[in-house]
């Protein structure tokens, strides 16, 4: 987590990355719709909001799966306050207590999108009262970590960060807010050591390797810190360019 606020506001806690291999993670990406690309461009989230909404509305019993699926592609189109209830619709309806904790916790997400941190937590909380050692639960209290430190309540942030590397040790994402909490309270080695865990599990981007930088530079280890940022520097740029490359097959 770095701490610049318009970064954190990029970052997507509802990734599930510390899972088996064979385990679905969630995923914003609309489910498949009906739709035939040579009349509609599959790009247009107008066209998708439009098909979205005739499908909720057109529904005559409720299907707490298909809600799911529908809050998430609101997600995936940026149409947050949507997401919220209709994801909330599909955890009060919801027979499996999975589907309603996945629920929940994407709920949670696309609260935390709209910066309305309260009804995160809430969330959240409600997804860890259905099973607090779920397949679910290390992403509901990492993501709960976030929006109570966003919300002011830093002291149980780091708690709840704990308690999510505990549920899933390999859960990358868990370790990198693990580090950053632990920064914030000054605690700068054991920060190195979570943000080290991190990479090792995969999260190699510009954004831990600024914050081990950081970490680094409040050790005093200032030459291994400018390694490190240079590092991200490097991957910021590399990430630049994919982007231009792409926009320029687009284009043509």
């Amino acid at each position: 987590m770095t701490d610049e606020r318009d970064e954190r506001d990029e970052h997507e806690f509802s990734s599930g990355q510390g899972f088996d291999e064979e385990y679905e993670e969630f995923t914003l990406d609309p489910p498949e719709l009906s739709v035939d690309p040579s009349k509609v461009d599959p790009v247009d989230s107008r066209v998708l909001s439009d098909i979205l909404d005739e499908r909720n509305l057109a529904s005559d019993q409720v299907d707490a799966e298909e809600l799911l699926d529908i809050g998430l592609s609101y997600m995936g189109i940026n149409r947050f306050e949507e997401a919220t209830e209709t994801l909330e619709r599909a955890a009060r309806f919801a027979d499996d207590e999975r589907l309603k904790q996945e629920a929940w916790v994407n709920k949670g997400a696309a609260h935390a999108r709209l910066e309305e941190y309260d009804a995160a937590v809430g969330a959240y909380e409600e997804a860890l009262r259905i099973d607090d050692d779920s397949e679910h639960a290390a992403t509901a209290e990492t993501n709960l970590a976030y929006a109570l430190w966003e919300w002011g309540h830093t002291e149980e942030a780091l708690d709840h960060a704990e308690r999510a590397v505990e549920i899933d040790p390999r859960f990358a994402q868990a370790w990198y807010n693990r580090g950053f909490f632990l920064l914030e309270r000054g605690l700068a080695e054991d920060a190195v050591t979570a943000f080290d865990n991190a990479i090792r599990l995969g999260m190699r981007n510009a954004d831990v390797l600024e914050e081990k930088a950081r970490a680094l530079e409040e050790q005093g280890e200032h030459e291994q810190a400018e390694t490190v940022h240079e590092q991200a520097q490097e991957l910021r740029e590399e990430a630049e360019r994919e982007l231009v490359e792409e926009h320029g097959r687009r284009e043509n």
